[in-house]
């Protein structure tokens, strides 16, 4: 899959964000892929992965697969 332009992407911090700075943020509106940064960098490098390895990371914090 090739890695889209992400230069103009604009990222969202999550809801579930606690304010503590310790965030990540994504970028809607790709399609087959999502872009993740930094909170705290937000000039920063931006993270590309597929659909599926997000989706099968986010089920994974859910169940608690990744203690603090």
């Amino acid at each position: 899959m090739k890695t889209p332009e992400l230069s103009a992407a604009t990222c969202r911090k999550s809801s579930y964000s606690g304010g503590n700075g310790d965030c990540i943020e994504v970028a809607p509106g790709f399609p087959g892929v999502v872009p993740v940064r930094d909170s705290k960098d937000p000039h920063g490098p931006i993270l590309s992965f597929d659909a599926p390895a997000w989706e099968a990371f986010i089920d994974g914090v859910k169940a608690g697969d990744f203690p603090i």
